[in-house]
């Protein structure tokens, strides 16, 4: 259910110790023996956020991977308070992400005309469009597999480019190229869409 780590308990090392020595070593371990502790706290926290089982085992793992590279960036006085912190904070993300990226989505379909290449957020339109939600979804399915891909982490999922090149295990280059490519195909598709209506 949960992540396992192989390493032998350290009872002589303080919480304190290991957070000190997995942030001069980046030995993942050592974290895993002092995230082992906790991920029961963390994954009460993210089922209380996500309401869903599945979601929620995979955001315990996110978070461990998250730690990776926050905690050598931070000062650590309460590891439990402040890891109930990033775990609330991944999960409000994570909800705030999968509501806005639909209504992002469907203003870019509205108006293809505002969206710019390098954006990373687009203001959410008021308005609900069922229609235009069900014709989106059918563009996106008719899309190549890469280009689905890049389209839904890059929107749905509020990804960067490189978050996805890690992901789809691509250059970022190829991200940016299925990106344009993608968006491309959508505004044709909906425009063709669109033509059809007035016919």
């Amino acid at each position: 259910m949960f992540l396992r780590f192989s390493g032998k308990k350290s009872k002589n090392r303080t919480e304190e110790e290991l957070i000190n020595e997995f942030s001069s070593t980046g030995d993942t371990e050592l974290l895993g023996e002092l995230y082992s502790d906790y991920m029961h706290l963390v994954y009460g926290v993210c089922l209380k956020y996500l309401s869903d089982r599945d979601a929620s085992m995979d955001a315990v793992m996110q978070i461990f991977e998250k730690l990776i590279t926050e905690i050598p960036k931070q000062k650590i006085d309460n590891f439990r308070s402040w890891l109930y912190v990033v775990a609330k904070n991944y999960c409000l993300m994570q909800i705030r992400a999968g509501k806005a990226g639909e209504k992002r989505f469907k203003e870019w379909a509205l108006d293809p005309g505002n969206f710019m290449e390098n954006d990373t957020y687009l203001h959410p339109v008021d308005r609900e469009d069922n229609e235009t939600d069900m014709a989106l979804a059918d563009c996106i399915e008719r899309l190549k597999a890469e280009q689905k891909q890049c389209i839904r982490q890059f929107y749905y999922e509020d990804r960067c480019y490189s978050e996805i090149a890690q992901n789809l295990d691509i250059d970022e280059k190829k991200v940016k190229s299925y990106l344009q490519n993608g968006k491309r195909n959508l505004k044709l598709c909906l425009e063709e869409k669109n033509e059809k209506k007035r016919q």
